[in-house]
């Protein structure tokens, strides 16, 4: 597949996952029971916001305001709360037009380069980013973000449940980085690094490393992580309160995925079917 770079960027064709429904001659059998999802209760069900994020439509965060703005009604009766549900025979409206979750999503890898923000907005500030060099919808976002700093691997989807899957607590994605660190790195650093527990500051302790020094040059390293939590800066903050501030951080694999050495910053591409595949087998789901 042919590269992408940043001057270029154009929509690209997405994965489409679609489910497939048999059909089968009437008998006298009896139906089989309901499942729990096809039987909610009233009041039960899926929150609103949620709704319209798998819709296509917005994120959950946009979707609240559109409520508060009068925009949502749900079998038409306006919404007044963001908190509202929606049960599988109600009748889901957005400016008086009928909406519906989708049925495809989008499994994008991006090659993230410095000086790019991993947000939707940022009015006060105006800072570039990664959504001004994607062509994607509203609700498509980034899972585990880089800071502005850091460069690499960076995975988007609208796929709610994956997303989910890859970022719950106790999930233990594996997260591989290249580090480029001032000064040489002691084994008795290293040893340290391993064995984790280092004061991060604010409260946190680092979590055990795999860590290897793959060369040194001129009073710099660079090293091999692996995390398995993203937790907000753990990398640099560690390694400053080693002594060995980073220079230079890249995310090189994220689960299953790797980020092909030929990529160009900025480049990016769909993710292959069997990519989906191991993705949703590394976070446990059901492919």
């Amino acid at each position: 597949m042919k590269q992408k770079t940043t001057p270029q960027l154009k929509p690209s064709k997405r994965i489409k996952v679609k489910t497939k429904f048999s059909k089968t001659a009437k008998t006298n059998r009896p139906r089989p029971a309901k499942s729990a999802a096809q039987e909610q209760e009233p009041g039960s069900g899926e929150r609103i916001n949620r709704y319209l994020a798998r819709c296509g439509l917005c994120s959950r965060r946009e979707a609240d305001r559109w409520v508060e703005e009068g925009r949502v009604s749900i079998n038409g009766a306006v919404l007044e709360a963001a908190g509202s549900k929606v049960n599988n025979t109600d009748i889901v409206m957005v400016d008086k037009k009928v909406v519906s979750p989708q049925e495809s999503f989008t499994y994008m890898l991006y090659n993230k380069p410095m000086g790019q923000l991993c947000s939707r907005k940022d009015t006060a500030r105006k800072r570039p980013l990664i959504y001004d060099f994607l062509d994607v919808a509203p609700n498509v976002q980034s899972i585990g973000r880089l800071d502005m700093d850091t460069e690499g691997l960076l995975l988007l989807t609208d796929d709610g449940a994956l997303t989910r899957a890859l970022t719950k607590p106790g999930a233990n994605i594996p997260r591989e980085y290249r580090v480029r660190v001032a000064g040489v790195v002691s084994l008795e650093t290293l040893e340290k690094l391993r064995r984790g527990n280092i004061d991060m500051g604010k409260g946190d302790s680092s979590d055990a490393w795999e860590v290897t020094v793959t060369s040194e040059s001129k009073g710099h390293t660079w090293l091999s992580i692996i995390i398995y939590r993203g937790r907000w800066r753990e990398v640099r903050r560690t390694l400053e309160e080693c002594r060995h501030p980073v220079r230079r951080l890249m995310r090189t694999r994220f689960a299953s995925l790797r980020l092909e050495e030929e990529m160009p910053r900025g480049g990016y591409r769909d993710l292959k079917s069997s990519e989906v595949k191991k993705l949703k087998e590394s976070a446990g789901m059901k492919s």
